[in-house]
């Protein structure tokens, strides 16, 4: 995928799930202008939700100073409301009660818009999951909450946290719609998730959608998934990855080798450049740190003993052996 995902350093989790299972994933560039949803995740949001560009995404990972953050936060934590993505948190099944309150003022104010909120197998088994579901479907918020059903919360097995068969079960509870959907078939993730958002658009209130899919990469680096039972990761990667059930779909269908080849040679292209920019891009300012905390006054000013400096150390003591404290004077980010 571009010279930093080709890199050992950079087979992280998020790299590799792009193949795995967000792929299928990739559900809607869903009616744009004021037709649009409003669309929260760590993955999908970014994809889907607005134009969030290969260059912004590779500049937010790298921390760079003209990153969406800025370099405040790594990975894909930064949202986006002009473009339609919220910037999510952590805390599993939080982001529901956060999109049921954004999608309760469009439609207090009559907006043709709806949302969706991605979520975990483990996320189900939150407080705030039940709390955030409950409040949607009462006051019929336009909201469709999408449960990727791996199979694993981390390393919990979802036999050891719920006994219902589907998460999509669950919806009876609270008088909602519920579907399940091969999650690895990008057609059949496609046709739920828009009738879930029609529905929401009809005002029909609020819905989940269930896919079923699987994590073939650790939940981190430090997971070595020694919970998943042998074979099972190399039988999904062989017998069911959503891209190379997509490519067959499409080859069936008629669309020849040579225009698939033409697909992956430009999204090489465009990362290989979004990479090249990325990298050139400069470390955030120090001072930096201090605009943006409050809209009056727009940028602090540095404690009286920092003023003029542009580190807290002036001179570092650690000696050379231990690392490259010194690589920016190197010309080094």
């Amino acid at each position: 995928m571009g010279k930093v995902f080709r890199s050992q350093a950079s087979r992280n989790t998020s790299t590799i799930q792009a193949r795995d299972y967000r792929a299928a994933n990739a559900l809607i560039r869903f009616y744009r202008k004021s037709r649009r949803a409003l669309n929260d995740d760590h993955g999908e949001r970014l994809k889907e939700a607005g134009p969030a560009t290969p260059v912004e995404i590779l500049k937010q990972y790298m921390a760079k100073g003209d990153s969406p953050t800025r370099g405040r936060e790594l990975n894909i934590h930064f949202g986006d409301t002009e473009r339609g993505f919220i910037g999510q948190i952590s805390p599993l099944g939080d982001m529901v009660p956060v999109m049921a309150g954004v999608t309760l003022t469009f439609r207090m104010r009559g907006e043709d818009r709806v949302g969706l909120v991605y979520v975990g197998d483990g996320a189900t088994s939150t407080g705030a999951f039940h709390e955030g579901i409950n409040f949607a479907a009462v006051q019929r918020c336009p909201l469709v909450v999408v449960i990727e059903n791996n199979g694993y919360a981390y390393s919990t097995p979802t036999v050891r946290q719920s006994l219902v068969k589907q998460f999509a079960d669950k919806a009876i509870g609270y008088g909602i719609p519920g579907e399940t959907a091969d999650g690895n078939d990008v057609i059949a993730t496609y046709e739920a998730t828009k009738r879930a958002v029609d529905r929401a658009r009809r005002g029909e209130g609020a819905s989940i959608v269930e896919l079923m899919t699987f994590r073939r990469k650790g939940h981190a680096e430090h997971d070595n998934q020694s919970y998943v039972p042998a074979g099972q990761i190399e039988r999904w990667a062989a017998e069911n990855d959503p891209i190379d059930r997509y490519v067959a779909r499409l080859r069936g269908e008629g669309v020849s080798a040579s225009a698939l080849a033409e697909i992956d040679a430009r999204i090489q292209r465009e990362i290989d450049e979004a990479t090249d920019i990325a990298e050139k891009s400069g470390v955030p300012e120090p001072l930096d740190a201090l605009v943006g905390i409050y809209a009056d006054p727009p940028a602090e000013r540095p404690l009286w003993f920092r003023e003029g400096k542009r580190a807290v150390v002036e001179k570092s003591e650690r000696p050379s052996s231990w690392g490259t404290f010194d690589a920016p004077s190197k010309g080094a980010d």
